[in-house]
């Protein structure tokens, strides 16, 4: 879908940016609708929904990213203390993939959501519970890598630093991400556009925006730079 910016806004595009010319990509696209500094990593989204969003803005082809522009507002403002938008973002991104994805990829998504499901299990509430469904139903749909993934947790163990907790979800939207756009499926770009467009109405339930996005003030949008999935 073709996208025409307004006058004076960068058109989407991939990898990072410093100057409008270049165009801009997803996040920093929100980072100017937030009336923040110019940036692809802004505070106004939680930071693992963010690495889906510019995950999904560098993979598509170009003719499909147009198509994004709509979610932009969305996501300002989805931020939370907890890590729940996190993990509900990342559970969203495997359960999306681990059907599609090569075996090595399966199994890494696997294990990757077993580890989150014994997360899970420390909290108590309607929507630990539906993401702990969620993850229950991918799991059977391939019964052999969650056999792997769970030989390997009786291996190693199910407790995890809290660094390796910290960093489960962002590896887990990585994987996913790459694991959907290699797969030998019929239009990967389709399939990332509404993986993005779910895990912000996953976000949305999570931790509903309180504060409406407000037009950013005027400010100097800061050459293109190379591609790149966590930039």
């Amino acid at each position: 879908m073709a996208h025409i910016a307004p006058d004076g806004m960068p058109v989407l595009s991939a990898g990072r940016h410093r100057l409008h010319l270049g165009g801009a990509c997803f996040m920093e696209y929100a980072s100017y609708l937030a009336g923040e500094r110019w940036s692809d990593h802004p505070r106004c989204t939680d930071g693992t929904l963010a690495l889906l969003a510019r995950g999904v803005n560098d993979l598509v082809p170009d003719e499909d990213r147009g198509d994004l522009v709509r979610l932009i507002p969305s996501v300002v403002g989805l931020v939370d203390d907890d890590g729940a938008i996190a993990t509900a973002v990342a559970v969203t991104a495997a359960v999306h993939a681990l059907p599609i994805a090569n075996e090595t990829r399966q199994r890494a998504l696997a294990a990757g959501l077993l580890s989150i499901d014994v997360m899970l299990l420390r909290r108590e509430d309607a929507q630990t519970a539906e993401l702990r469904d969620r993850i229950a139903d991918a799991l059977e749909l391939v019964p052999h890598a969650t056999r792997w993934a769970r030989d390997f947790q009786r291996r190693l163990g199910t407790r995890l630093s809290r660094r390796a907790e910290a960093r489960l979800t962002d590896q887990l939207v990585e994987t996913a991400l790459l694991g959907i756009a290699t797969a030998c499926v019929p239009d990967p770009s389709r399939r990332l556009r509404a993986l993005l467009a779910e895990a912000i109405d996953v976000a949305l339930a999570t931790r509903p925006v309180t504060t409406p996005p407000t037009p950013a003030p005027a400010q100097r949008i800061p050459a293109s730079g190379p591609t790149a999935l966590a930039r």
